[in-house]
């Protein structure tokens, strides 16, 4: 099954200013999330409220899955050491 990837504004906003090779790869991690929501390398965030994390180099991705509808929903995109802190 293909799940739908959705981004959140603010994921968007920060997806765009991440640099050229970075948001590259962080994109490419995105679109695999459609075929695989829960790689062998994501977390399962501790907060309680069903939202995951994946690693693709010094960035994270956090996102939530609704497997009801089929839908990755892309919360936050950032340097590992920013993209907690905001949340």
């Amino acid at each position: 099954m293909t799940y739908r990837i959705e981004l959140s504004p603010a994921a968007l906003r920060q997806l765009r200013k991440l640099d050229g090779r970075a948001r590259r790869r962080v994109q490419a991690a995105v679109e695999l999330l459609a075929q695989e929501p829960r790689p062998v390398d994501a977390k399962k965030l501790v907060c309680g409220s069903g939202e995951w994390r994946v690693r693709t180099g010094d960035y994270r991705i956090v996102y939530e899955i609704d497997d009801g509808v089929l839908v990755v929903l892309v919360l936050a995109v950032g340097h590992r050491r920013e993209v907690y802190r905001r949340r």
